[in-house]
């Protein structure tokens, strides 16, 4: 039952923050280019990659982290399926090459993104 607790601590936390940094940039940038979710998207891996990575080397913490940090928190913080769904609605309005390039900037620095943080984690740890 802890565990389901701190998922949902978690995800309440994540979701918030998600919130928060989206309109926080959208507000900045503007809405033509869906910054907000791509810092979220990227920002994510990052945080993924460490998290997992960390986590998974520190055995003498508490394995509930793992279901705080990468379940709960980023499970709610990121936001793939609302990257899908942009890049969707960008190609329906006929911005094919504005869709394109969101889809793989995405992609390939939200893999670059992983890498760093799981590099990251293992310089640390």
């Amino acid at each position: 039952m802890q565990k389901y607790l701190l998922i949902a601590v978690g995800g309440a936390l994540g979701s918030i923050a998600r919130y928060w940094v989206g309109s926080t940039i959208s507000g900045r940038m503007g809405t033509k280019f869906p910054y907000g979710t791509f810092v979220i998207n990227v920002t994510a891996c990052i945080l993924i990659g460490f998290s997992i990575t960390y986590l998974g080397k520190r055995v003498d913490l508490n394995p509930a982290w793992r279901f705080l940090i990468p379940v709960g928190f980023i499970g709610a913080f990121s936001t793939f399926s609302t990257y899908e769904w942009e890049t969707l609605s960008t190609l329906r309005s006929g911005a094919f090459a504005l869709a394109s390039l969101y889809a793989v900037a995405s992609l390939i620095l939200g893999l670059a993104a992983a890498w760093l943080g799981a590099a990251l984690a293992e310089a640390i740890s």
